[in-house]
């Protein structure tokens, strides 16, 4: 095996990727929490056999060992220590790893070294980035033919999910995700425009709303605002949401019946999913039911129908989701329209994506918000989500680095026994007990709910029938049809 500049992969990248990189406490990463170990969180030992050999000693049993280095999506991806070594030593003008700011878009292309079936050749700044057979990749077919068999590989960028459809079926682009709401379209126009959609089955991955539980304050002012805390953290308040969304009509409204409501935190497809049958907690659509749990919590209805604290405080949060994603925006617009039908007023604004990750991750200065999680086969990969210290325990989130300190923060009994229970799990090699473990952590989520699930869609992908040996598959669904980009070949124009 060969780096992208000849330059050989060995034992030595691996250990420099998990001793310098990953466990290195001056560089954030969302990898630190899926391969540390145990309540403790400690870390493997890595170390060196020789050029082709590598030791992880653990601390203790460690189930999802495999499934975390076993490179992206969901795993930790090896990087050159030729390369980067000296970054991590030398500092930049803040003090950091000059790692941190060492590949960046002003670099310049030939000096990013990768050991994948392309590499990167140039970046258009809002335009494209363009890819370059790899000629030191190491795969070859059944024939001793090198792969890949494709030259350059194109991402286009493009600013919304209308110009991506737009440019699509103008021919600009060879292949397109398919939300529900095009699939009528383009499903009358697959013939003419010689494409196929391929359908992977249910995605991998959630949609949800969230609160912001977090009853810290920061420089003395609290994180959100108190009357409006109050509410979030009663559970009678969550429930009622949860009760008056119309999931169903999500579904045959903004997904076409291309999609089905969402319970769980864990895939569908998943050995460790708790199904509804088995157990798990679900909220169907029931307003009158979501009234009876606010009046039940001390809430008041006015003669007009608008929902009052306890205290008189008209009950009005602000919905935040990403913009651009029509999709979203329509899921948020429909969380507006079935909170008023219960008293609720919701001000829903769609922002930058860029401001969106801001409040979540540094200033968490939210109230509440519709987003998404990909997800996966291994639950363990969430633990980032669900351990109360993880960097994506968004609805009660710790300070980040570089961020001044929270005081007062809380920590529910349920929500540390969900990150106990995930810790257990990772400690268990018996499958039937992970599996009852990691049910335990939806019933516990489900009865709290710090995220409301909402729907989940179908994995739907348009692409041109130039390009063969597509196998598509929900599975991989974070890099589309493509996961066997090294294998696709691209037939030759019709009179070419």
């Amino acid at each position: 095996m060969k780096w992208s500049d000849g330059e050989p992969l060995t034992a030595d990248d691996v250990v420099f990727t998990y001793q310098q990189v990953i466990f290195n406490p001056e560089i954030p990463s969302i990898f630190k929490d899926i391969i540390t170990i145990g309540q403790s969180g400690r870390f493997p030992e890595v170390r060196k056999l020789s050029d082709h050999q590598v030791e992880f000693i653990l601390p203790e049993p460690f189930a999802p060992l495999l499934s975390a280095t076993s490179g992206p999506p969901d795993g930790v991806a090896i990087l050159p220590k030729h390369s980067l070594e000296d970054t991590i030593t030398t500092k930049g003008p803040e003090g950091d790893p000059l790692f941190l700011s060492t590949w960046g878009t002003d670099t310049d292309p030939s000096t990013i070294v990768c050991n994948g079936p392309y590499r990167l050749a140039r970046y258009e700044p809002g335009e494209r980035v363009i890819f370059e057979r790899n000629p030191h990749y190491w795969r070859q077919d059944a024939e001793g033919n090198s792969q890949p068999y494709i030259d350059r590989y194109i991402w286009q960028i493009v600013e919304s999910t209308n110009s991506a459809l737009l440019q699509f079926r103008s021919g600009g682009l060879d292949q397109i995700r398919v939300p529900p709401e095009n699939f009528a379209l383009l499903k009358r126009e697959e013939q003419r425009g010689d494409f196929t959609i391929h359908n992977g089955g249910p995605s991998f991955g959630t949609n949800f709303i969230s609160f912001n539980l977090n009853k810290g304050r920061r420089n003395g002012q609290p994180l959100v605002d108190p009357i409006k805390s109050n509410w979030f953290n009663t559970l009678a308040f969550r429930q009622a949401v949860a009760y008056a969304i119309d999931r169903e009509a999500m579904v045959n409204n903004l997904f076409q019946g291309l999609g089905q409501p969402q319970h769980s935190p864990i895939d569908i497809q998943s050995p460790y999913y708790l199904s509804p049958e088995a157990g798990l907690q679900v909220y169907k659509f029931d307003p009158d039911k979501a009234k009876t749990l606010l009046i039940g919590a001390g809430f008041q209805y006015t003669h007009d129908g608008r929902l009052l604290d306890a205290d008189g405080n008209r009950v009005r949060f602000t919905l935040l989701t990403n913009a651009g994603n029509k999709l979203r925006e329509g899921m948020g617009s429909q969380v507006k329209q079935d909170l008023s039908k219960i008293g609720i007023q919701v001000d829903f604004q769609s922002i930058d994506f860029g401001a969106l990750v801001e409040k979540l991750w540094s200033s968490l200065d939210w109230e509440s918000h519709l987003v998404g999680f990909t997800g996966g086969i291994e639950p363990n990969g969430g633990a980032n989500l669900w351990l109360p210290e993880g960097n994506y325990h968004l609805f009660n989130q710790s300070v980040q680095p570089g961020r001044d300190p929270i005081e007062g923060r809380i920590i529910a009994d349920w929500e540390q026994r969900i990150g106990d229970l995930y810790i257990q799990a990772a400690q268990t090699l018996d499958p039937a007990q992970r599996k009852a473990l990691y049910a335990e952590t939806q019933r516990i989520t489900q009865a709290n709910l710090p995220f409301i699930y909402l729907v989940n869609p179908l994995s739907l992908s348009a692409v041109r029938n130039r390009v063969e040996g597509v196998r598509h598959t929900a599975l991989k669904d974070r890099s589309e049809p493509f996961w066997n980009i090294y294998e696709l070949r691209v037939a030759e124009k019709k009179g070419a």
